[in-house]
C-alpha cells in the first residue's frame, strides 16, 4: 500500500468515530476497514526509534501484507485491530528499522560460518600460533567440520590477524604443516585479502616459484629466495582461490550462501549485500533465489570481471537509477571495483610510507594498486555509460585520489545525474578529499569499526599517533554537508550490527583509548549510519530505513535502546528478533 492511501484510509476511520453518518455510509466505512485495513499484526508496548525525523518515536505499529500501515500510538492503532489481528507485546523492548548492510559479503561469510573460527579474541580465541593449530585441529573432528572437508576436501580456518598474533607475523605453510600433510589446506587473514596454504594446497594452486609476478599481488618467499613459504598476497590470493572452489559442489555452495544469509539476518539484518560477486558467486545467489524467496534481501554488486552478467542475469534489472526490483529477494545491483588492500594487512595503496614498513620492504614502502589507472579509468566510464551504480574499495588515499580522478573523467563525459556512486571503506581519506567526495556526489561508505579491532594496530604500526586517529572520518563527513554509511565487511569481521553502531559512535579501540575524539558521532547518527543512509545508498530510501507507512515491514527488536544506554555498551546490546516485511527470520532463544 502506497503512503497517501494509507493515510487516507485511516483519516477516514478516525472521521467515523468523529461525525454522524448514515448506515449507508457507516457500512461502507466498517467494509473499507475490515477489508482493507484490518492489520495483520500490531506492535506494542514498546519504545519505537522510526528514525523518521518527522515522526521520531512511536509505541505502535501496524503492518499488513509485509508493508507499515500505521506508526503512531496504541489509540490510533485501535481502529485496525480485529480478532484475526496478532497483538504483539513489545514489553518495553525497543524496536528500530531493519538494518541495512552498506558493504559486506555474504555469500563468502558463509565459508567463515562453516570453517574453522580463528578470530582474535573477543570472536574467537585464536592470539598465537599454538592457539590457531589448536583450533584447525578441534573443528576438524566436529559435525561442521566433518561435513566441510568431505563436501569440499579442503581444511580451512577464518580470521586470524597477525596483529593480534603473540608472534606478531604471518604463519606460513611450515606452521599448517602441523595440522596436515596429506590434504590441501588454507587458512584466511581476518581481512580476506591474505591466504596461507601448505604444501599441498599450494601444488593444488599451481604455485611453485615466488619469482612469479602477479598484477597486483604478491607471492611471499622462503629464505632461498624461490620456494613460497605459502602467504599469498591480495591477487595472488585470490587467483588460488579458484583451486579451493573448483571442488565445491552447488548444494554445498547453496548450503553455504544459506548461512551466510542467516548468520547477518542473527545481526538485525533485513537488507545484506554481496560487496564483490565473482562469476561463480552470481551463479550461486541465482540458483538459491530461484529455489524460493531468500529470508532477507540481498543487493549484489558484480566485480568489474564479471560484469557480462549483467545484461544475461534475470536478477538485473537496472540500477537504481532506473528502478529496483527484487526477485525472490535478490537484485543484481551495480559493478564493484577494488583498487587496493588492506591496511591493518599494508597492502593499502598510500601516499606517504607506512609508519612501521612490513617484513621485506624499506622506509618508503607505500603499499600498491591492484588496477591500473587505465582500468580504473575504463570502468568507471563504463559504468556511467551505462547506468550502473559503482562500489569503489580504496582504503588507501592514492588509490582514493585515483578513484576520484576516474570518477571526474566520467562527469566530465556524462553528466553527473543522481548516480549515488560509493567510496568502498576510505579509511585513510584525507580531509581535502571529502571536498571531493562532495562535489563530485561520490557518497562514502565507512569503516569506523575498524577503530575497535585495529585502531591500535593503525596507531602502533600501520599509519603513526596523527594518521591513525582520522580513519574513517565520520564527523568532518556531516560537518561538509554529506551523509555516511558504517560497516562490517563480513566476513572481515562478524556482521555485528551493534558492534559498527559502537565503533562508530565511541571510537574506542581494545585497549579502550579513544582513537579520533572530534571524529565521533552521536548514537542516533550512527544509528542513520546503518538504516536509512546506507538504504538511499542502495536507491531504496523510500521503502527501507525507516519506520514509516508505505514502507515494508523490517524491524529489530533490540535488548536495550541505543540512543539512552552508555555508549560504551552499545556494543552489548543483543538483537533478539529480526523480522523482514513482517516475516520473523531470527529470534534469540531469550526472547
Amino acid at each position: 500500500m502506497i503512503k497517501s492511501q494509507a493515510l487516507t484510509l485511516v483519516a477516514l476511520v478516525s472521521m467515523s468515530g468523529l461525525y454522524g453518518c448514515s448506515q449507508s455510509e457507516t457500512d461502507m466505512s466498517s467494509s473499507m476497514a475490515e477489508e482493507t485495513m484490518v492489520a495483520d499484526a500490531v506492535y506494542l508496548n514498546g519504545k519505537i526509534i522510526t528514525v523518521d525525523d518527522d515522526n521520531p518515536k512511536a509505541t505502535a505499529v501496524a503492518i499488513k501484507n509485509g508493508e507499515i500501515i500505521y506508526v503512531g500510538d496504541v489509540r490510533g492503532a485501535t481502529p485496525l485491530m480485529a480478532d484475526s489481528t496478532r497483538q504483539i507485546d513489545l514489553q518495553g523492548r525497543t524496536m528500530v528499522p531493519g538494518f541495512v548492510d552498506a558493504h559486506g559479503h555474504v555469500v563468502s561469510a558463509g565459508i567463515q560460518a562453516a570453517s574453522a573460527n580463528l578470530l582474535p579474541m573477543p570472536d574467537g580465541g585464536v592470539n598465537s600460533f599454538v592457539q590457531l593449530v589448536d583450533a584447525v585441529k578441534a573443528w576438524k573432528e566436529t559435525a561442521t567440520g566433518i561435513e566441510f572437508i568431505e563436501e569440499t576436501g579442503w581444511l580451512v580456518g577464518f580470521g586470524f590477524d597477525d596483529s593480534q598474533l603473540e608472534e606478531q607475523v604471518f604463519p606460513t605453510a611450515q606452521v599448517l604443516e602441523q595440522v596436515s600433510q596429506d590434504k590441501p589446506m588454507m587458512i584466511i587473514h581476518q581481512s580476506s585479502h591474505f591466504g596461507v596454504f601448505n604444501r599441498k594446497g599450494l601444488e593444488l594452486a599451481g604455485i611453485t616459484d615466488c619469482r612469479k609476478e602477479v598484477p597486483g599481488g604478491s607471492i611471499r618467499c622462503e629464505a632461498d629466495g624461490q620456494t613460497p613459504n605459502g602467504v599469498l598476497e591480495e591477487n595472488a590470493f585470490f587467483g588460488a582461490l579458484g583451486a579451493f572452489q573448483a571442488g565445491i559442489g552447488e548444494a554445498y555452495n547453496l548450503n553455504l550462501f544459506g548461512q551466510g544469509i542467516q548468520n547477518f539476518a542473527r545481526f538485525g539484518y533485513t537488507t545484506a549485500q554481496e560487496g564483490r560477486a565473482f562469476a561463480s558467486t552470481v551463479t550461486t545467489a541465482a540458483a538459491k533465489a530461484a529455489q524460493g524467496a531468500l529470508p532477507i534481501d540481498v543487493a549484489l554488486y558484480v566485480d568489474y570481471t564479471a560484469k557480462d552478467r549483467l545484461d544475461s542475469s534475470a536478477y538485473y534489472t537496472g540500477s537504481g537509477y532506473d528502478g529496483i526490483g527484487y526477485n525472490n529477494g535478490l537484485r543484481i545491483a551495480g559493478v564493484k571495483l577494488t583498487i587496493d588492500g588492506s591496511p591493518q594487512g599494508k597492502t593499502a595503496w598510500l601516499s606517504q610510507p607506512y609508519f612501521v614498513p612490513p617484513e621485506g620492504q624499506d622506509k618508503d614502502y607505500v603499499g600498491y594498486a591492484a588496477m591500473t589507472e587505465e582500468q580504473v579509468n575504463a570502468e568507471v566510464m563504463d559504468a556511467f555509460a551505462n547506468n550502473r551504480q559503482v562500489l569503489v574499495h580504496c582504503n588507501g588515499d592514492a588509490a582514493i585520489d585515483r578513484f576520484l580522478n576516474a570518477v571526474e573523467k566520467a562527469a566530465q563525459e556524462y553528466g553527473q545525474e543522481d548516480r549515488r556512486t560509493v567510496l568502498i571503506h576510505g579509511q585513510t581519506l584525507r580531509k581535502d578529499q571529502i571536498g571531493r567526495l562532495e562535489t563530485l556526489d561520490v557518497m562514502p561508505s565507512l569503516f569506523p569499526m575498524h577503530t575497535f579491532y585495529w585502531g591500535d594496530w593503525h596507531k602502533e604500526s600501520v599509519l603513526g599517533p596523527k594518521r591513525a586517529a582520522y580513519i574513517s572520518p565520520t564527523r568532518d563527513v556531516l560537518d561538509a554537508g554529506m551523509i555516511f554509511s558504517s560497516h562490517h565487511d563480513a566476513p572481515v569481521a562478524n556482521p555485528d550490527s551493534m558492534r559498527v553502531l559502537g565503533a562508530t559512535v565511541t571510537r574506542v579501540t581494545r585497549s579502550g583509548e579513544v582513537l579520533g575524539p572530534d571524529q565521533r558521532v552521536t548514537p542516533y547518527e550512527g544509528l542513520k549510519s546503518i538504516t536509512i543512509w546506507p538504504a538511499y545508498q542502495h536507491f531504496e530510501e523510500n521503502v527501507k530505513g525507516s519506520i514509516e507507512v508505505g514502507k515494508q515491514a523490517d524491524f529489530v527488536i533490540l535488548s536495550a535502546d541505543p540512543l539512552s544506554i552508555d555508549p560504551l555498551s552499545i556494543a552489548d546490546i543483543r538483537v533478539l528478533e529480526t523480522i523482514n516485511d513482517g516475516q520473523t527470520v531470527f529470534e534469540h532463544p531469550d526472547m
